[in-house]
């Protein structure tokens, strides 16, 4: 009844990665356009699929956990040192939202 060997696993995998970032970190997308949040969700699951399909799951898994080399890259070591943003709670934000290029007229 249960089976794991379809592309069904990989695509709820990505799907709880999703979930749980913009559980936890959506505040920091709030002004991004929906439509271009959803099209980087479309195109991860899109790339995962393809590699898990002709590479194996073992290499789109793989793929999953190597991309978190230039996410903390960036919160640990870009953002704080080389922008003066905290990377973990994207303060101050008149920084922040200069570095996204998003407008300031709300502060």
């Amino acid at each position: 009844m249960w089976t794991t060997e379809s592309l069904w696993f990989e695509v709820a995998i990505v799907s709880i990665i999703y979930a749980v970032g913009n559980i936890f970190f959506g505040h920091f997308e709030e002004r991004t356009p929906k439509i271009r949040r959803l099209g980087k969700y479309l195109l991860t699951i899109l790339i995962v699929c393809v590699i898990s399909l002709y590479l194996g799951r073992s290499a789109a898994i793989w793929l999953l956990t190597v991309m978190l080399i230039p996410i903390l890259y960036i919160h640990l070591y870009f953002l704080p040192k080389k922008k003066g943003i905290n990377g973990l709670t994207g303060e101050p934000k008149s920084r922040y939202y200069e570095f996204r290029g998003w407008s300031k007229e709300i502060f």
